[in-house]
């Protein structure tokens, strides 16, 4: 059975399979599927129609209405209450694993090189293998990074390891496959990908990253979005060129792109 309302907001405006699959990024054979047999897109991807339209996505598919099941204890594979007290090979096994794209999306995180001092070797490597590695820092001249040290008491403390965190992934600069640069944003966790896997670095007001609570993800195969996909969709906020956000950061500089 079709799904005549959505058939009945594409006609009037023009919309065509291959239009509407290109505006939200789909095959025009997902939205035949929406049309023609009244399959229901996943969350992100219906509100992104609906925009795309005009429309009200409960109007569109009513169905998104019900509960959906949670697979959060799926996907969790451990919660650690501090970042602190996971075990510190945790980030080298994670991105030693990697096959497709490893991201970074910190302030400064200068514990990762401190840690591992091989850390820049693994990721050229990765890099030149062909995965995408893409590092985000924080802009240490930004209003968000200021307000963070005033929050966590650290005063310019933490300006100074987002500047020292750049020195640190430096040497990366130009090499395959590898992304470095800076952002602005109010940054509520620090995210650590790798493929299938992340870490999620919550942050809590007044208190430094090490003492607040650490999620491991792994993405479930089937189902409905979840936490991992959740965390993914903000990274890639953050990561978009479109949003204006992003500086890149050779030789400390910073220069809008």
């Amino acid at each position: 059975m079709g799904n005549e309302r959505l058939r009945a907001v594409m006609t009037p405006g023009g919309w065509t399979n291959d239009r509407l699959a290109q505006a939200v990024d789909v095959d025009p054979k997902t939205v035949e599927r929406w049309v023609n047999l009244g399959r229901v897109p996943h969350r992100r991807i219906a509100f992104a129609v609906a925009k795309a339209l005009g429309e009200d996505v409960f109007a569109l598919w009513p169905d998104l209405r019900a509960p959906r099941p949670s697979r959060s204890h799926v996907e969790l594979v451990a919660l650690y209450s501090r970042r602190a007290d996971a075990p510190p090979r945790l980030w080298w096994d994670l991105f030693s694993q990697a096959k497709v794209q490893i991201d970074i999306l910190v302030y400064a995180a200068v514990f990762l090189h401190e840690q591992h001092p091989g850390l820049n070797d693994l990721l050229a490597l990765k890099g030149d293998a062909g995965c995408e590695v893409r590092i985000m820092l924080g802009d240490p001249d930004s209003e968000n990074v200021r307000t963070r040290g005033a929050e966590e008491r650290f005063g310019q403390g933490i300006q100074s390891r987002c500047r020292q965190a750049r020195m640190y992934y430096e040497p990366l600069v130009g090499k395959a496959g590898v992304q470095l640069r800076s952002h602005a944003t109010t940054l509520y966790n620090s995210i650590y990908r790798a493929d299938d896997q992340m870490l999620v670095n919550s942050h809590l007001w007044g208190m430094n990253a090490y003492a607040a609570p650490l999620w491991h993800l792994r993405r479930a195969d089937n189902g409905p979005a979840g936490l991992f996909d959740a965390y993914t969709a903000s990274l890639d906020e953050v990561t978009s060129p479109t949003e204006g956000m992003l500086v890149a950061c050779p030789g400390g500089t910073s220069t809008a792109t």
